[in-house]
């Protein structure tokens, strides 16, 4: 393992645009548009993540009470799924193409040429601190770009490691990590960047957006919402309970793309209930405050905040099932409401936890209403054996991604781009998606010069006539 180098001091504004300046001048030497470079600069991240595993994993469970397991599941394991996409396509995709150009254009060659945006900024959030920094550094890298990351200080443990990464793997010119306080993140969005790349939530969103428009900065914007899961009377009740407590429990319902609230048929509420609370305790043992496989909220504000959406019910709401946490290890039981309606507080916010709100519809158009009386989420789930059914959902409600008859597993296939719409957010990344987000794609025509199209020039006379031939 090397030592970790110095970290520079960054004190005020003028000291991150002077770390932006020295990026700047980096990139403009044109040593990342060697795509070999590249690569050379992917495999080296890779070896060093590996090298550092056991590291990365405890500074997740120190953080958020990730099991190793969950730890390198939904964080290591899928940043290496993108750097290995990224190294096998990358020849390819830097590849500039050639597209057909039309007769009026005689005699010339088209061609699309891949290139980078330049000096990229990455903003990424604690909940998946590994994740959510590297996967986007990942293809930005991939595409050519300088990256400078700033981690949240939210997940101390983690982001303080990740700057310690990065340093170790990269000159800081070509990547940079910014450790610090909000004093940073402000700081960070006065200097001018090619590219704002931003996960977290719609307000901090809107921040971001209206300092990027001061330079007229391009941003992409991962965010949120509250995704809505259907669970239709066809639906294998069973599997949705297990596919569900799974993805509930990740992350302690920490996780963007988690289910927030479930519109389940009435017909087969009550089972799906009862099923929902056998597969949490299958899973997490019966007394699931003291598994140390459940994870815990991140932090003592987060913890408070929702324990009050728990306890802030309309009168004819029930717990069903959980509804207790232990203020001293963060963790909260996977607790499912019963009876709220759309004014209570849990259906007002996105839950960010293991909240599982349960309201029940007659006919899917009833159940469609209610998903469009909220914003455009980043999400949406359908459980039913019905394929008329799942292609309603996919086809009328708006959402950022779907997985039919499973949740949450859509954003692991980095053969798709993953991102929202809306309120959701704006741009996708992961695979190709994550490559062409990072890319400007350059239009060029080269025109020969050994004969001239006489059509075009003064004067006109009857030219058109064979113009509308040749245009139409």
């Amino acid at each position: 393992m090397s030592v970790t180098p110095a970290h520079p001091a960054y004190e005020s504004v003028a000291d991150v645009e002077a770390a932006a300046q020295k990026m700047r001048a980096f990139y403009l030497t044109g040593a990342t548009l060697d795509v070999e470079y590249r690569r050379q600069t992917l495999e080296k991240l890779r070896a060093y993540l590996k090298a550092n595993e056991e590291r990365i994993l405890a500074a997740l469970t120190a953080d958020l009470g990730k099991a190793p397991f969950e730890g390198y599941a939904t964080e290591l394991g899928i940043v290496y799924d993108e750097i290995a996409t990224c190294l096998k396509h990358l020849n390819s995709w830097a590849r500039p193409r050639r597209v057909p150009t039309p007769i009026v254009h005689f005699h010339s060659t088209s061609k699309v040429y891949p290139s980078p945006m330049g000096v990229v900024l990455v903003l990424s959030p604690w909940n998946y601190p590994v994740q959510l920094a590297l996967v986007p550094m990942v293809d930005a890298i991939a595409a050519g770009n300088c990256v400078a990351l700033k981690p949240s200080r939210t997940s101390k443990h983690t982001s303080e490691l990740l700057i310690d990464i990065l340093a170790n793997v990269f000159p800081p010119e070509f990547v940079c990590g910014f450790p610090g306080s909000g004093a940073m993140n402000d700081w960070l969005l006065e200097v001018r960047w090619d590219q704002i790349f931003f996960t977290g939530s719609p307000n901090v969103g809107r921040t971001v957006m209206e300092a990027a428009a001061k330079h007229l900065t391009p941003v992409v914007l991962e965010l949120g919402g509250k995704s809505p899961c259907i669970v239709d009377e066809t639906a294998n009740v069973k599997r949705a309970a297990q596919r569900v407590a799974w993805g509930k429990g990740i992350n302690c319902g920490q996780t963007c793309v988690a289910p927030d609230y479930f519109l389940v048929h009435e017909r087969v509420v009550d089972d799906f209930v009862e099923q929902l609370d056998a597969c949490f305790h299958r899973y997490y043992g019966e007394d699931i405050l003291a598994c140390d496989e459940w994870p815990h909220m991140i932090s003592q504000r987060h913890f408070e905040r929702v324990m009050v959406l728990i306890e802030q019910l309309n009168p004819n709401a029930t717990v069903a099932f959980g509804g207790h946490g232990d203020p001293d290890t963060l963790r909260i039981e996977p607790t499912c409401l019963r009876g709220v309606t759309l004014d209570d507080p849990v259906m007002n916010e996105e839950i960010f936890g293991p909240v599982l709100p349960v309201l029940t519809y007659k006919t899917l158009d009833e159940a469609f209403a209610i998903v469009r009386t909220f914003e455009k989420p980043l999400a949406t789930y359908v459980f039913s054996d019905d394929k008329h059914v799942q292609q309603r959902v996919i086809r009328e409600l708006p959402f950022g991604g779907a997985t039919v008859n499973d949740v949450v597993v859509h954003l692991a296939n980095n053969h798709m781009g993953f991102g929202g719409v809306g309120n959701s957010g704006m741009g996708a990344y992961h695979g190709k998606v994550g490559f062409d987000c990072f890319t400007h794609y350059k239009s060029t025509l080269a025109k020969g010069t050994w004969i001239e199209m006489p059509i075009r020039n003064p004067p006109f006379g009857d030219k058109i006539k064979l113009l509308r031939m040749l245009m139409r």
